[in-house]
């Protein structure tokens, strides 16, 4: 009996070191902290040559490579993400900065002040020396790409006050919160992290050794603040602005004997204060443009007390078949010899400004028709010639023309607030309340106040709508008004469009107008006036009846 006890007794002891020791592993199972070490070269993605890339903490998907001892970013990513003003001339290799009152360039042999390339070429991509991009940008660089495997820039955009905490103690610094999560760096007693965020017992934390990651709280001293600051000096771009509000007139010149019509189209305007004639037609791909300028109108115009700046356009000339903005401007060389010849000109026939017209762009030459943008206006501000730049109302389809960058670089943004419903499309208004509202508006969220124009259409269209399908005819209000009386027209207010509609049944089909008379012009300026612009558009000369102006004249 005493036997069996026994053996009870030694297999239950038995037991109970066998259940000890599964509670000890499985407790040291759950509570032991790992000892694995992260994979940091699959952590950050990169090759020996390259070199990960953070931006304000958050990893990017595009890679830095490491060259000539130190590391160069793709442009594509630089253009994107922090800095679009360096432009890559793919046809003659040429890298392009403008400034305002100047214009930098750099080739692949072009060196810094260490000795190495400021640019690399590796395949289609171009690449960016960190100093070059410093330089121009105001932004912050860490660069952890030296004697280290796993090559990191961190760049820095923002300019916050940061919190920065001392290790009481040696800590290991894991990929997530937790114990269990592997190690990816160990940061030693006395050294700081930057807090990037707090939680209840971890946080996370930035190493000086370059490595982003969690640790415990408990080995973390009290956090101070730190404001970092920028050394940076951001270019100034001074801008022409006129003493009143712009009242520009539109003067369409197709042939050398309409600039004898300026008198003429000016004698009943009000508070008309520039003439915009359409003088330069682009020709080719060269830079070669059609010029009707005259000296004798620019005299003539400056007798009247009006400023004359003549429009550069890519359509006037041939319907604008001869003329690809993307091959045209794609090329510094011929950017040059454009602008060389407008002020070439400006000297000879002694203009004000320039005025351009650029239409029905594709996407792709968007970032080239902005670079020219920024040449010609360092050209201009040299000459103190104003720059104004005609606009489509935005919307998503037509945002490369990017109205931000034209905000910082030109005098005057245009938003040409018609052709809402244009020839070939749906029939409607030319320019209902509501998109001359929304054009103005998201203008703005782009472009100052003190640089925007709002511009008004003088004309209206006749749709005519018949066996055929929908045709339209477009008629200066004048003209219109005629139409409407002679057809016995009756006209009804639409209060969700601001403007009179009518509608007249003949033997070619039904024919509807959306008219443009003194109420709905009203409407617009006192749009203007709301937001406060800096004035008014009118296109074009001769389309308007002489008392329009009464309700036009920003400048009584």
């Amino acid at each position: 009996m005493e036997k069996k006890k026994t053996l009870l007794a030694a297999a239950l002891a038995a037991v109970i070191l066998l259940a000890a020791g599964i509670l000890g592993v499985w407790l040291a199972i759950k509570y032991m902290p790992s000892f694995e070490k992260a994979d940091l070269t699959q952590r950050y993605g990169v090759t020996k040559e390259e070199a990960a890339i953070l931006l304000n903490d958050e990893l990017q998907e595009e890679k830095g490579i490491f060259k000539n001892n130190q590391t160069y970013l793709p442009l594509t990513w630089i253009n994107s993400r922090i800095n679009e003003k360096f432009f890559w001339d793919e046809n003659e290799k040429l890298l392009v900065y403008t400034l305002p009152e100047e214009i930098v360039y750099a080739t692949e042999q072009t060196k810094g002040s260490n000795g190495a390339p400021l640019l690399i070429l590796e395949g289609d991509e171009v690449y960016l020396a960190l100093g070059l991009i410093s330089g121009y940008t105001d932004i912050r660089i860490r660069s952890f790409d030296l004697e280290t495997e796993i090559r990191r820039i961190y760049i820095d955009t923002r300019w916050d006050a940061e919190d920065m905490a001392v290790m009481k103690r040696k800590g290991k610094v894991r990929e997530k919160g937790g114990i269990k999560s592997p190690i990816v760096t160990e940061s030693p007693k006395g050294s700081k992290v930057r807090v990037i965020e707090a939680m209840d017992e971890w946080s996370e934390v930035m190493t000086e050794d370059g490595y982003i990651g969690y640790i415990q709280n408990r080995y973390l001293a009290e956090t101070d603040s730190f404001k970092p600051q920028s050394t940076f000096i951001e270019p100034v771009y001074t801008n022409i602005a006129m003493d009143e509000k712009v009242c520009l007139l539109w003067h369409q010149v197709l042939s050398e004997d309409a600039n004898n019509t300026l008198e003429a189209r000016i004698a009943n305007t009000k508070g008309v204060n520039v003439i915009a004639p359409t003088w330069f037609a682009l020709m080719d791909n060269e830079g070669n443009y059609r010029s009707l300028a005259s000296k004798d109108y620019v005299d003539k115009a400056h007798e009247l007390g009006l400023q004359v700046w003549p429009v550069l356009d890519n359509f006037n000339y041939n319907g604008g078949k001869d003329v690809n903005t993307q091959v045209l401007m794609g090329k510094t060389s011929t950017r040059k010899k454009l602008i060389a010849k407008l002020m070439e000109d400006a000297d000879t026939y002694g203009f004000d400004g320039i005025n351009l017209d650029f239409e029905t762009l594709r996407e792709a030459a968007g970032p080239y028709y902005v670079q020219f943008i920024r040449e010609l206006s360092v050209a201009c501000r040299k000459k103190k010639l104003v720059l104004s730049v005609d606009n489509y109302v935005p919307a998503s389809y037509n945002m490369f023309y990017n109205r931000a960058e034209q905000g910082r670089v030109v005098d005057y943004v245009i938003v040409m607030a018609y052709d809402e419903h244009f020839a070939g499309g749906e029939m409607g208004s030319v320019s209902s309340i509501d998109f001359v509202k929304n054009g103005i508006v998201d203008t703005l969220k782009e472009v100052p106040k003190e640089k925007v124009v709002n511009a008004i259409p003088f004309y209206t269209r006749v749709w005519t709508e018949g066996d055929s399908g929908t045709s339209s005819s477009a008629l200066g209000i004048e003209a219109a008004q005629k139409w409407v009386e002679e057809n016995q027209v009756e006209l009804i207010w639409q209060e969700e469009l601001g403007q009179y509609y009518g509608e007249l049944f003949t033997d070619e089909g039904g024919k509807y107008i959306w008219m443009e008379e003194a109420n709905s012009i009203q409407l617009k300026m006192n749009l203007i006036e709301e937001y406060g612009l800096a004035g008014v558009a009118c296109w074009k000369a001769g389309f308007e009846p002489k008392e329009l102006w009464d309700v036009v004249n920003l400048n009584e």
